[in-house]
């Protein structure tokens, strides 16, 4: 498939993970009165100026579907698909855009 797309539940599953991360950042807030509270959705969204998380994995999704469809000769597409030759660097291997996108698959339960 040229790309990839998310279902209502796993987009409204990633909302609630990010809601859930930037209230933890952010904490609650003190009323006027003294008592604390939670923020508020739209709260969090107006603290928080970065695209959503579902709005950042549609993206890559969208890339790497497109990047998967050229043709092979492409240098893009060699990049992501290929096999690298030669030795290789000693220590933990870097982490490649690659196994990004593959481990936003996983966490959404989508096989990518």
């Amino acid at each position: 498939s040229k790309t990839w797309s998310l279902t209502q539940r796993e987009e409204h599953r990633l909302q609630v993970f990010e809601n859930r991360v930037l209230r933890r950042i952010f904490g609650p807030r003190r009323e006027d009165d003294g008592t604390w509270r939670k923020l508020h959705n739209d709260e969090l969204k107006n603290l928080y100026s970065s695209p959503s998380i579902v709005r950042v994995i549609k993206s890559r999704m969208r890339w790497a579907g497109h990047v998967v469809s050229m043709d092979g000769t492409r240098g893009v597409h060699r990049v992501l698909v290929g096999k690298p030759e030669g030795k290789s660097p000693l220590g933990r291997p870097r982490r490649r855009w690659e196994d990004n996108v593959r481990r936003d698959l996983w966490d959404i339960e989508v096989e990518g």
